[in-house]
């Protein structure tokens, strides 16, 4: 049976993780905080945020975020009693019920996504070059498709 170690970890990636995790806090802080503003959870605001990108079924949306279909049911049924999401049949398999924005949740998650600009003002401090650099080193280390970048180019 092969062992699964972890790499010796050197002073400079020990930085390195150490930085990406005061990014991702400095995210979901001023994430929780833009969601409060509207009256969201940080849960419900990251619902909406994939549903602004294209209806999907609760075990996708729960996949995404990887917790249990039974909460993203709950978060759903919150988000729709607001009148920011809807259920409809897949139109591929009516069977299957797809969560879907309403306009007024593709209003609230552009509003969401526009007041989060933490990363903005660092990320403007870049060339185009270093963005687009720093753009691949994230989806290599995250397993992506460069390819597949929703930006296109």
């Amino acid at each position: 049976m092969a062992s699964t170690r972890t790499p010796p970890t050197d002073p400079l990636t020990l930085e390195v993780v150490q930085l990406i995790g005061s990014v991702v806090a400095r995210y979901y802080e001023e994430y929780e905080q833009a969601a409060a503003q509207h009256g969201l959870t940080g849960a419900q605001a990251r619902v909406l945020g994939l549903l602004a990108l294209e209806p999907m079924p609760m075990r996708r949306i729960a996949a995404k975020l990887k917790c249990e279909p039974s909460n993203v049911t709950g978060i759903v049924d919150r988000l729709e009693a607001r009148g920011l999401v809807e259920r409809r049949p897949d139109p591929a398999d009516r069977r299957v019920k797809l969560a879907a924005v309403t306009s007024a949740g593709g209003e609230a998650a552009g509003e969401l996504r526009d007041g989060l600009d933490f990363a903005r003002a660092p990320l403007a401090s870049l060339s185009r070059d270093e963005r687009y650099v720093l753009r691949g080193l994230l989806q290599r280390m995250l397993g992506l498709d460069p390819e597949a970048s929703p930006s296109g180019d």
